[in-house]
């Protein structure tokens, strides 16, 4: 059964590792699926409302490693590599490519929660010299939420990869469009994007703000908002109909900050680069607020 986690203003639904989503991109230590504020849905799914396929991203799913997991390059075809939080993946192709799926040799984790945070654990086996721990808490506050993570570097090799949460945003079924505005606290550098996609022209960058001049149809995706400068982790989204804002702030710094969305959701994406030596354990936070407009 999913855990709920509620408070007088906010419900946090979260799936146990064993439930639904079992692909081999998100990590499945604390797959949070839907976020309520005062009753409202703020969170939607990669799918759109009908037909959503549990294998789909969702709420506030977690992802390590999305362009090179551990000891990918490394690993034989037919080899087992590491997927931070999902366990052991089988390599069936080169180059490696988050939205392929892979065999799953799944981690165990410890569970424990109470009502108003849970924690999960899991330690992975030794391969190619590559072993953690990862230690996730998802903690209710007053008006949002904190994801407290802690991971262990208890293998041989050092640790280098990335962290993000895919943040499927959606303010009661509402679709993208003119009431949205993603907020970021630095000048966005759109000559400065690796990637763009936005053919139809309806995704209006202007400063240090995101927004549209009607409903998107298609896909939209920019990388590198920041245009590679070092910047504080934090983006603020506002929804004028539903006259709320939400925020993710990371207590760390990042160069790297994507933005993807569809005509259902829109994704900011905060990216957390991690370096850990052998014997050495690292520690980071995500809060996450919401709030009345006004």
């Amino acid at each position: 059964m999913p855990i709920t986690l509620k408070n007088s203003q906010i419900e946090l639904l979260i799936d146990l590792p064993e439930e639904n989503y079992q692909s081999s991109r998100f990590d499945y230590c604390g797959k949070i699926t839907s976020l309520k504020y005062q009753g409202i849905c703020l969170s939607g799914s990669e799918t759109d409302y009908a037909g959503v396929n549990k294998n789909d991203g969702k709420g506030f799913y977690n992802e390590f490693g999305i362009d090179l997991p551990l000891n990918f390059d490394k690993t034989p075809i037919g080899g087992w590599f590491h997927k931070i939080g999902v366990g052991l993946l089988k390599k069936t192709n080169t180059p490696y490519y988050f939205k392929n799926e892979y065999e799953v040799n799944p981690l165990t984790y410890k569970v424990d929660y109470s009502s108003n945070n849970i924690v999960m654990q899991c330690t992975s086996p030794m391969l190619m010299g590559f072993a953690y721990k990862l230690k996730k808490e998802i903690v209710l506050i007053d008006s949002g939420f904190k994801i407290n993570y802690t991971l262990e570097n208890i293998g041989k090799q050092k640790i280098i990869t990335n962290e993000y949460v895919h943040n499927f945003l959606n303010f009661n079924n509402q679709s993208v469009g003119t009431d949205y505005q993603l907020i970021f606290p630095f000048k966005i550098l759109p000559h400065l994007f690796i990637e763009t996609l936005n053919q139809e022209k309806k995704v209006i960058i202007s400063n240090n703000t995101i927004g549209f001049n009607e409903s998107p149809s298609r896909d939209f995706f920019f990388s590198n908002l920041s245009g590679n400068e070092i910047v504080t982790a934090q983006w603020e989204l506002i929804n004028r109909k539903q006259n709320l804002v939400i925020s993710e702030t990371g207590d760390f710094e990042t160069k790297s900050i994507n933005l993807w969305g569809v005509p259902h959701v829109i994704c900011p994406e905060l990216f957390h680069h991690i370096h850990v030596l052998p014997n050495e354990t690292i520690s980071w936070s995500r809060i996450y607020e919401v709030s009345n407009l006004n």
